[in-house]
């Protein structure tokens, strides 16, 4: 057979025409193999665990097909995430914590931003200050009087310093100015056990959370991180009104694939799950735990991913204490 250059870009045609055919023909088999994993690097009954397990259940429902939550708190379920095969089936449901994870260890065997593709927020999380029932500080400008009067010596809880709560706290450190000691527990709710104990003397907690531990006379409530009022917490005044003007922290809890990951899958992961954190029973199931759906496309995800990452880096610059 003579090989002509019209025969040659027939050729082509149809090899384009297959390959124009391949991406969705390959985004309807996805998932087809193993169950599909999404790592939680925080323990189980976190706030990061709870939504995980929501969207796992709604995601196993609508692919008929396994979603699992696998809790491996700590840098070990992040490294092992970055390092999965690139194929949809090992995801990672994490905080925006994530974005510090390099302030945290200078000796990281991934890059937060490099080695992961942003796929979809879920979430976000307003989180409120609390302390100790017996605090002296009955307000957010009294509490700063006070760790001013005594510098190192009171102290703040947080799950690990790369949790979402934790940088609620440091950034609260860092625009109040004033010396903290920073004590991590292993979860959330060891985090929430220490204030109500007295061990410690500040934590920042999800809304839903301290609601609750408000109305059973457990913690004090002296303001919410956000930029707005709660209407949850009515009352409650907002850190900038309270005692720093322009103060905010806004969280964000969301999902992550390994860098390489193929972009049909990354989309039809961030459209389902988008789909789903907006039915109405999803929307009662993130009310009932003071959540705010929160959704954008995975590349102004990435983009907000790498901007909270410089920015963080920039705060905790002279490291985490």
């Amino acid at each position: 057979m003579t090989f002509t250059w019209r025969t040659l870009r027939g050729v082509a045609v149809v090899a384009a025409g297959l390959l124009g055919f391949a991406a969705p023909a390959a985004a309807q088999s996805y998932p087809s193999q193993q169950p599909v994993r999404i790592i939680v690097p925080f323990s189980a009954g976190s706030a990061t665990d709870i939504l995980a397990r929501i969207v796992a259940e709604k995601l196993t429902e609508k692919w008929k097909h396994n979603v699992v939550v696998e809790n491996r708190p700590g840098l070990p379920g992040t490294t092992a995430v970055a390092k999965s095969a690139p194929d949809g089936y090992t995801l990672m449901l994490t905080s925006n914590g994530h974005t510090i994870a390099g302030v945290v260890n200078k000796s990281l065997t991934f890059d937060p931003v490099k080695d992961f593709a942003a796929v979809t927020p879920v979430a976000s999380v307003p989180v409120v200050m609390i302390v100790p029932p017996d605090s002296p500080a009955k307000s957010v400008k009294e509490f700063i009087a006070l760790a001013k009067a005594n510098p190192g010596k009171l102290n703040f809880a947080s799950p690990g310093p790369a949790s979402a709560t934790f940088i609620a706290a440091a950034m609260f450190k860092d625009a109040a100015q004033i010396d903290l000691l920073h004590v991590p527990y292993k979860g959330a709710p060891e985090a929430v056990t220490s204030v109500v104990r007295g061990d410690t003397q500040l934590y920042f907690t999800p809304i839903n959370v301290g609601v609750e531990l408000v109305q059973a006379g457990k913690v004090r409530d002296l303001a919410v991180a956000t930029a707005t009022r709660n209407p949850t917490m009515k009352d409650l005044p907002t850190i900038g009104e309270d005692a720093l003007p322009g103060f905010k922290y806004d969280s964000w809890f969301g999902l992550l694939a390994p860098a390489g990951t193929p972009r049909h899958i990354v989309t039809k992961v961030h459209g389902d799950v988008a789909e789903i954190i907006m039915t109405d029973d999803i929307k009662a199931k993130f009310a009932a735990q003071g959540v705010e759906a929160l959704s954008m496309t995975p590349e102004a995800f990435d983009k907000t991913i790498a901007d909270d990452t410089a920015k963080l880096a920039s705060i905790f610059k002279d490291g985490i204490k």
